[in-house]
């Protein structure tokens, strides 16, 4: 049974950082992609960040370019999300999910979420 487990969320201020973690247990961490989700009050699910298996490539939604980065431990079965330069706009509910494919260099479908992590930016 795999399981994904997020943290790091909270409030903070327009223009301060969060990291984000997703601890990942129940199979071979190593071997899959993994992506960050977010979801705003009453809009759909959007996809932030995708990295790769070795943590070699990673591409992101454009509005978070140049803020974000994604990253990848290996030998802690973890994933992150740094965020710079928070707006009142990332305010969502952020998810870390798994990629369905091991070994793709590229997003394909996620097979399993966690539980998600509120990140609040005020104004």
């Amino acid at each position: 049974q795999v399981q994904l487990v997020e943290s790091g969320g909270g409030l903070v201020q327009a223009g301060g950082s969060l990291r984000l973690s997703c601890a990942a247990s129940g199979r071979t961490f190593s071997s899959y992609g993994m992506g960050w989700f977010r979801q705003a009050p009453g809009k759909e699910r959007e996809f932030v960040a995708f990295i790769s298996w070795s943590g070699g490539i990673t591409y992101y939604v454009e509005s978070v370019k140049g803020r974000f980065t994604i990253s990848r431990d290996n030998a802690k079965n973890t994933v992150y999300l740094q965020m710079n330069s928070l707006k009142p706009e990332d305010t969502a509910v952020y998810y870390c999910a798994s990629d369905r494919m091991a070994y793709s260099l590229s997003w394909s479908q996620p097979d399993y979420w966690g539980q998600g992590t509120q990140v609040t930016v005020s104004s």
